[in-house]
């Protein structure tokens, strides 16, 4: 627990420094557009927590190379390894000239400095046909780097409202580091744990309040994260870890990923990299917590902002739980991704359609009140 704690304090007195540095200057980094189909905050605000969040896992990195309590030289090289898609992300977030095909070459690169350095070579994914495949190399350095550029992708697409991405990520950190503890893989838990304090640190001033936001860089940073973990875990542990488990864990922002390019390719004729106000979390912020605040003001719609992220959140769970339950059990994780799609697409079809569940709805007391009996003449 102690990498927990250590990247928790560093990320935490980071992250208060950006937010208090922003409100003294006008700084480059701030968001300042309100206006777009993926905005959804009421006033100026950072986009570069993920500085936090990277300093604190850089800071665990230092504490245990300084005190020789865990695997310093590892933990260094994971960092390393994640660096391309952070620096474009943060270029993106301060210039907002960085275009969508470069950060994800810069996302890509990353999969290919993890297959080489960290030795993230999966050679088995339980499925008949294309484990043959596997056994080439070349498949799979191309199969690492799609997992890990697709994930980091995944949660920067997510990352659309206050605490959505972070705790997702959370909660995904979390159940690597139950089942790498479980098989005694101390790299995996020391850094899944330190990402989960590193991301706690930036929570507590992006959630509720949205002070400061994870940014692309922050955003992709982490996706490539929880993706060369999950690797790691799986080939350092194969035959004991299932494929399968991550790929339950990440089900519900992968599935958000293939599901927008589908919607937008194949459906609506456009290109997947158009954005566009019908991805999930959007339609939750639409049909169930838009009407949850009836004023109109910055806090107002700050607190309908974050209330979004908890349906997700939950949502989320569903995948996490039964992955951290049946890591080992390829049979019940597929069955389990089977049914989470079936779930996500008879949301999606439901709140697309005006037809949300009235119990998932959070309207105001105002519009809860009944109207007035009309007036006697």
């Amino acid at each position: 627990m102690a990498s927990f704690f250590v990247a928790l304090h560093v990320s935490l007195l980071v992250s208060w420094l950006i937010v208090r540095v922003s409100r003294a200057y006008r700084l480059p980094w701030e968001d300042r557009q309100l206006v777009g189909v993926q905005k959804f905050h009421a006033a100026s605000v950072p986009r570069v927590g993920g500085i936090g969040v990277f300093l604190g896992l850089a800071g665990l990195a230092s504490w245990v190379l300084a005190t020789r309590t865990g695997p310093g030289t590892e933990l260094s090289l994971i960092l390393s390894c994640g660096l391309p898609p952070l620096v474009v992300g943060l270029l993106e977030d301060i210039t907002k000239q960085v275009g969508v095909k470069t950060r994800l070459l810069a996302t890509a690169l990353s999969g290919v400095l993890a297959f080489h350095f960290l030795d993230a070579e999966l050679r088995s994914v339980q499925i008949p046909g294309l484990d043959w495949l596997m056994t080439f190399t070349w498949f799979s350095m191309l199969f690492t780097v799609v997992a890990v550029a697709g994930v980091a992708n995944a949660v920067n697409i997510i990352d659309g409202y206050n605490g959505l991405a972070a705790v997702v990520v959370i909660i995904a950190l979390l159940s690597l580091a139950y089942v790498g503890l479980q098989v005694g893989d101390n790299l995996v838990v020391s850094m899944a744990l330190g990402g989960a304090g590193a991301l706690l640190g930036f929570l507590v001033w992006n959630w509720p309040r949205g002070l400061i936001f994870l940014g692309d860089g922050g955003a992709y940073f982490i996706g490539y994260l929880v993706a060369v973990l999950s690797l790691l875990l799986v080939v350092r542990n194969r035959g004991v870890v299932s494929p399968w488990y991550p790929f339950l864990l990440f089900i519900y922002p992968v599935f958000e990923t293939l599901f927008s390019v589908w919607r937008k390719w194949m459906v609506r004729g456009g290109s997947p990299g158009v954005p566009d106000g019908l991805h999930l979390h959007m339609l939750v912020f639409r049909r169930l917590v838009r009407w949850a605040v009836g004023r109109r003001d910055a806090a107002s719609l700050t607190l309908r902002n974050s209330l979004t992220a908890p349906y997700l959140w939950m949502l989320s769970s569903v995948a996490a739980v039964p992955a951290t339950l049946f890591w080992r059990h390829p049979q019940v994780l597929q069955a389990c991704v089977a049914v989470f799609c079936l779930l996500y697409i008879w949301l999606y079809l439901r709140l697309v359609r005006f037809r949300a569940p009235r119990w998932m709805v959070i309207s105001s007391p105002r519009a809860r009140r009944p109207a007035p009996p009309p007036a006697k003449h």
